[in-house]
């Protein structure tokens, strides 16, 4: 994603210097999309339908245990009749795996049997057995023998080898021989089909999906020592490819770093009922990947709002680190993934300070330079609107969502700070983030720079911040500083915090303040100098991708060509 520059550190603390480049791959090729559609033709002709042949499994080798929680109310659900995803449902009598009508989560969701487990979570084996054995029927008898794309991707091939092993006993306890058979011989196949889809698969969590079923196949299904072997050392390959050097993903996306964690920590369980020793790099790999991921919770637990994610529910992100088996602090200074993290008192700030991903890395990532999230205690305060990339929300309004203006930072001309693509990826924009950490008398301070508005409007935007030692102040400045031959005569601004739906603000301070209230927690002033703050509307995507409407502050300025600069801070109440 980036190339580093300014490696050492100074006796007081701060890294001198320091600069993280966004590298311009120029997104996917159209060979490389080219050869990705031929491949999926290939799998629908009775050539590739010849490579799944192979010996029948009589039987599991092992069943290892689901370390990762399912969702009760969504088990209870299944139980009543009816397949429930965020604000989405379908009836069961309703679905049909050949003809899903549904958000491309959900229908992942429906997919990857990841609803097994919230099966598991919600009843009795024997209450769970005939809706489980019902909805797997309903899938073989449409894809068990079609390969197509969209439920043969080598990521949810992958998703699927670990879930209906972990859940063996919903799936395989029927009585029906022929059922049985059709179960354990498609699941082989679904083996097969990984041996030459994982290494295509894109980079990040889609490869490293893939590789995990390779190895689970190798574990659990009869005759798979050559593929377990194969499929670790493609895993291996595929971990050193998708982490950075502090174990974040490349991608930059918290969500997707939970999903790594959960991917490993269920191949980790396989290896343990094979009492098989975990192997060192995949180890290795949760040792780092789990600290990242802790550092981008706020005090809630929750996973903060970045790169189309949203909050996730801290019950699965703490499952998730304990199924780890790592223990660990939570990474602070993560300077090649991105994120840095403030944390005094009861107070936390994570701040994206790197470029976005690379075009090649990331459909959905978002222009969030410079952002950050605020919360103290279990309370979020200064919030990203979030993500809702393949959920029921409109598409128009995800794309909104990803825009500069979605995320608490600065937007110059009501612009982006790097470009949202029709495709999903994004375009150019910032290139170089350069950034400098102090962590010295109980203050953090960080102070960053972008230049997503040099080439168009010719200015560096700047931002400090200053979380003071015992949490109850956060102070920052935002400066347009003028960078480049072009710049205009006035150029319009706004620097945005989105606040939590639950704070209620009210205007203080003769236009240059405002009190934020929260339910069950103090209250916070918010002062500005150098501008008038207004409160607009916005909206939060909260844990179950619903809109909830909210509250920004404002602060509204124009530009000359010699720049400006805007004073802010949050400060306790009590």
């Amino acid at each position: 994603m980036s190339a580093m520059a300014g490696d050492g550190q100074s006796a007081d603390g701060i890294d001198p210097g320091r600069r993280l480049i966004r590298l311009d791959d120029g997104g996917r090729s159209l060979g490389e999309k080219l050869a990705d559609r031929f491949r999926y033709l290939v799998w629908r002709t009775p050539l590739h339908r010849l490579r799944l042949r192979g010996k029948f499994p009589l039987k599991l080798v092992a069943v290892p245990e689901d370390p990762i929680p399912g969702d009760p109310v969504r088990g209870t659900a299944l139980l009543e009749g009816r397949a429930l995803f965020h604000n989405e449902q379908i009836a069961l009598a309703d679905l049909d795996f050949g003809a899903l009508e549904a958000s491309a989560g959900f229908t992942d969701y429906l997919q990857s049997f990841e609803w097994l487990r919230d099966l598991d979570a919600a009843g009795t084996r024997e209450e769970a057995t005939p809706v489980a054995e019902r909805l797997m029927r309903n899938w073989l008898s449409n894809w068990a023998d079609r390969v197509s794309e969209s439920s043969w991707r080598a990521d949810m091939w992958g998703q699927r080898v670990l879930l209906w092993a972990s859940h063996a006993p919903l799936i395989l306890s029927s009585g029906d021989l022929v059922y049985r058979s059709d179960v354990l011989n498609t699941l082989a196949r679904g083996a097969r089909h990984l041996d030459r889809a994982a290494m295509k698969a894109p980079i990040g969590i889609h490869q490293v999906r893939a590789w995990s079923g390779v190895v689970a196949a190798g574990l659990l299904v009869q005759g798979g020592d050559a593929r377990t072997a194969r499929g670790e050392a493609g895993l291996a390959r595929a971990l050193s490819q998708t982490l950075t050097a502090d174990g974040g993903m490349v991608c930059r996306s918290p969500a997707a770093q939970l999903a790594l964690v959960e991917t490993l920590a269920m191949l980790r369980s396989a290896y343990d009922v094979r009492r098989v020793e975990f192997p060192a790099p995949f180890a290795s790999a949760l040792s780092y990947a789990v600290p990242a991921l802790m550092g981008a919770t706020l005090g809630d637990g929750g996973l903060s709002s970045w790169q189309g994610g949203g909050p996730s529910y801290p019950r699965r992100v703490a499952a998730a680190i304990e199924a780890s088996g790592q223990r660990a602090l939570p990474l602070k200074n993560a300077r090649d993934w991105g994120y840095q993290r403030l944390q005094s008192g009861d107070s936390i700030v994570l701040m994206d300070a790197a470029p976005p991903p690379a075009q090649r890395l990331e459909s959905g990532g978002c222009a969030s330079t410079l952002a950050f999230e605020l919360s103290h205690g279990p309370h979020r305060i200064v919030v990203n609107c979030g993500g809702a990339v393949g959920s029921a929300i409109p598409q128009d309004f995800a794309q909104r969502l990803r825009t500069t203006a979605a995320h608490s930072t600065l937007v110059v001309g009501d612009s982006n700070s790097t470009a949202l693509n029709p495709d999903g990826s994004l375009g150019k924009g910032v290139v170089e983030v350069e950034m400098e950490r102090s962590d010295r008398d109980g203050i953090a301070r960080i102070a960053a720079s972008h230049d997503g508005y040099v080439r168009r409007y010719g200015f560096i935007h700047r931002r400090r911040i200053a979380l003071s030692a015992e949490g109850d102040e956060l102070q920052g400045e935002d400066i347009l500083e003028p960078e480049g031959k072009k710049q205009a005569d006035d150029t319009g601004f706004a620097v945005r915090f989105h606040l939590s739906p639950d704070i209620e603000v009210t205007p203080a301070g003769e236009g240059t303040g405002a009190l934020l209230r929260i339910p069950g927690g103090p209250a916070w002033h918010f002062r500005c100098r150098g501008a008038s703050v207004q409160i607009d509307a916005s909206v939060w995507i909260d844990e179950k991708v619903r809109a909830c409407p909210s509250k920004q502050l404002v602060l509204g300025g124009v530009a000359p060509p010699g720049g400006a600069t805007l004073g802010w801070s949050f400060k306790r109440a009590g």
